[in-house]
């Protein structure tokens, strides 16, 4: 099945969507790119996201990040449905904030590998999954997580996973397990110990067995 592997650039598709035709290179212009696809319209799971998102919205822009969505049906199925999306996330709007791609034949849903063949819908074509894709500046993919239909995401975890990444992306540090915003982070491995303590002055290293010195923490730069 076609798909894409990280550090692949993310296709420059031109895409139909609730907020008009574009390519999606030029939408998302210098920014980061939060791209998340949903199996239809008005499912119950997809609803909750989709409200989820706009109540978020500006905490992806702080990130310096746009959200584009995509569902198996038509801009005019799209419209509709976002009366019910915003209703449920108690929204004093009647549209969404962000675009939703139409791809009701499922073209970029096989390009992008996120075809979900036990999910059908009533013509018995195959859903999307769950897909999450983050995409950085430089048009790349950064992370790919892929859900089946029946599960929905955290998107408080999305958050938390763009936030390291742009981090990492910057500074010479990896996060540890559970990592949380202003946490600790880890000096990464291909940073001397003469470099580490001119760039991370505070970091301390963490005595094993091995003796082996790379646990290496450090506060977040």
């Amino acid at each position: 099945m076609p798909g894409l592997n990280l550090g692949d650039v993310f296709p420059n598709a031109d895409v139909e969507t609730t907020k008009g035709n574009f390519k999606l290179h030029d939408y998302m212009e210098d920014k980061w790119l939060a791209f998340f696809s949903h199996p239809a319209d008005f499912t119950p799971v997809c609803t909750t996201e989709l409200g989820a998102l706009v109540s978020m919205q500006k905490d992806f822009e702080k990130l310096n990040t746009k959200i584009i969505t995509l569902s198996c049906d038509d801009v005019v199925s799209h419209a509709a449905w976002s009366k019910d999306v915003t209703a449920q996330a108690k929204c004093d709007r009647a549209d969404l904030p962000y675009p939703v791609i139409a791809d009701s034949k499922r073209e970029l849903a096989v390009a992008l590998g996120m075809i979900d063949p036990a999910e059908k819908d009533a013509q018995g074509l195959p859903l999307t999954a769950r897909a999450v894709f983050l995409v950085g500046p430089d048009k790349k993919l950064k992370l790919s997580i892929l859900y089946p239909a029946t599960t929905g995401r955290n998107m408080a975890e999305v958050l938390r996973v763009l936030q390291s990444l742009q981090l990492t992306a910057y500074k010479k540090v990896a996060t540890p397990v559970n990592w949380q915003p202003g946490g600790e982070c880890m000096v990464v491995p291909s940073v001397k110990a003469d470099e580490a303590a001119k760039l991370f002055p505070q970091h301390r290293v963490v005595d094993v067995p091995s003796g082996k010195g790379y646990l290496r923490f450090t506060p977040q730069p």
